[in-house]
C-alpha cells in the first residue's frame, strides 16, 4: 500500500474516533483529499462529509501527553486573545492528528490578486495590519512562563538567519566561495544590522506574517502558521507583510500603510522614535527579513528540489538592492551583493 493511501485511511479512522467522542454530530465520510503542501513538512487532508468539510493535519507525533505541540499552544493563546485563528475541533498527540475548521482554499495572496483598484488594495492591507496588531498587543506578562515568551529575535537568532542564507543561497545556490573578503565585508554589515534590531523593544510576533499565511473565509482574514511565534520587534511582521516576496504592493499604498502602522500602533508602543527613525529601522529590518527569505527559497530548492519558490529569489534580491541604493550607509555592501548576484 502506498504511503499516501495509508495516510488517507489513518485520517479517516482518526476522524471516526472524533465522531465517537461526540465532538461533532454524527456524519459520514464521503472523501479524503490530500491538500497541496506549503513550505512546511506537515501534511494536510480535507475530509468531506455529507454535510460539510474539515481539515486534518498530520504533524509530528509525541508520546508525552504533557508536551503540547507549539501550534496547539499558540492557537489556544491567540484565540483567547481575540486573534482570528483556525478553530481546533479535536487532537491526538500520539498520532500528530489535529482536526481543524476548514478555511477553504482562498489565501490572502489569491484574494489580493483579484482586487479592482488601489483603494481596495489599501483597505485589504489595512485590515491585515489591524489583525497583525492584535498579535503585537498580546500582554505577554500573562504568559511569561510559556516557551514563546522566552524565545526572541536577539542578535544571535537574527544573525543565524543571515548565516542560513549564506549557506543555502550564496554557497549552495550560487556556488560561491563564502570566505572571500567581499562576503566577509557584507556579513560584518549584516551583523551590525542584527545587533541594532535586537536592541529594539519586543512584542509577540507571528514570525512569518505574509500573504500565504493568511486565509480568507467568508470575507474574514484568518491567521495560520503561527506555531513559531516569539518575541521580537513588531517591524519583523510589518516588513514580512509589506515587503512580501509573493506580491508587489502599489508603491503609494505601501508608503501609506507604513505610516498607518506607525501612527496607529508603533508610536504608542515606542513613543521615543519619530517617523524618520522608525523608517530607518524599517529599512534595516527589510534587508534582514528579505535576505532571510532568499535563504528559505534556496533551501526549499536544495532540500526538496521544489522549483516553485526559485522564481521569487530575483524579486527579493531587487528589493534589497533598491533599499541599499537609497541608503548611502550600504553603498559598499550593495556593490558586493550586486557583483555576486548579477555575475552568476
Amino acid at each position: 500500500m502506498k504511503a499516501e493511501q495509508s495516510e488517507r485511511i489513518l485520517v479517516e479512522e482518526l476522524f471516526k474516533k472524533t465522531i465517537n467522542k461526540n465532538l461533532l454530530k454524527d456524519d459520514n465520510v464521503e472523501n479524503v483529499e490530500k491538500l497541496t503542501g506549503d513550505a512546511s513538512t506537515r501534511k494536510y487532508y480535507r475530509i468531506w462529509t455529507t454535510t460539510t468539510s474539515y481539515v486534518a493535519c498530520l504533524d509530528n507525533p509525541t508520546s508525552d501527553s504533557t508536551e503540547e505541540p507549539s501550534f496547539l499552544k499558540m492557537q489556544r493563546i491567540l484565540n483567547k486573545e481575540g486573534v482570528r485563528v483556525p478553530l481546533i475541533l479535536d487532537k491526538e498527540q500520539s498520532t500528530g492528528y489535529i482536526l481543524e475548521e476548514d478555511l477553504g482554499d482562498i489565501t490572502y495572496l489569491k484574494e489580493i490578486s483579484q482586487i479592482t483598484d488601489k483603494d481596495e488594495e489599501f483597505q485589504f492591507y489595512k485590515s491585515a495590519i489591524d489583525l497583525m496588531a492584535t498579535i503585537h498587543n498580546v500582554d505577554v506578562e500573562k504568559y511569561k512562563e510559556e516557551p514563546f515568551a522566552k524565545l526572541a529575535f536577539d542578535t544571535e537568532k537574527l544573525y543565524a538567519e543571515m548565516e542560513f542564507t549564506k549557506k543555502y543561497f550564496l554557497k549552495m545556490y550560487l556556488g560561491l566561495d563564502v570566505s572571500t573578503s567581499g562576503i566577509e565585508l557584507l556579513y560584518k554589515k549584516l551583523y551590525d544590522i542584527c545587533f541594532t534590531l535586537s536592541a529594539e523593544p519586543r512584542v509577540l510576533v507571528h514570525r512569518d506574517y505574509h500573504s500565504r499565511n493568511i486565509m480568507i473565509k467568508n470575507g474574514e482574514q484568518v491567521v495560520i502558521d503561527f506555531q513559531d511565534a516569539r518575541m521580537g520587534s513588531p517591524l519583523y511582521d510589518l516588513v514580512s507583510l509589506l515587503e512580501d516576496c509573493y506580491y508587489q504592493i502599489d508603491h503609494g499604498n505601501r508608503e501609506k500603510l507604513i505610516k498607518y502602522y506607525y501612527e496607529a500602533y508603533f508610536s504608542k508602543f515606542d513613543s521615543s522614535k519619530d517617523f524618520k527613525q522608525f523608517m530607518y529601522l524599517y529599512d534595516l529590518m527589510a534587508i534582514q527579513r528579505v535576505f532571510k527569505a532568499i535563504g528559505s527559497f534556496a533551501f526549499i530548492y536544495a532540500d526538496r528540489k521544489d522549483l516553485r519558490y526559485v522564481k521569487y529569489i530575483g524579486f527579493a534580491f531587487e528589493k534589497i538592492r533598491l533599499i541599499m541604493l537609497i541608503n548611502e550607509d550600504f553603498a559598499k555592501e550593495r556593490k558586493v551583493l550586486s557583483s555576486l548576484y548579477y555575475a552568476n
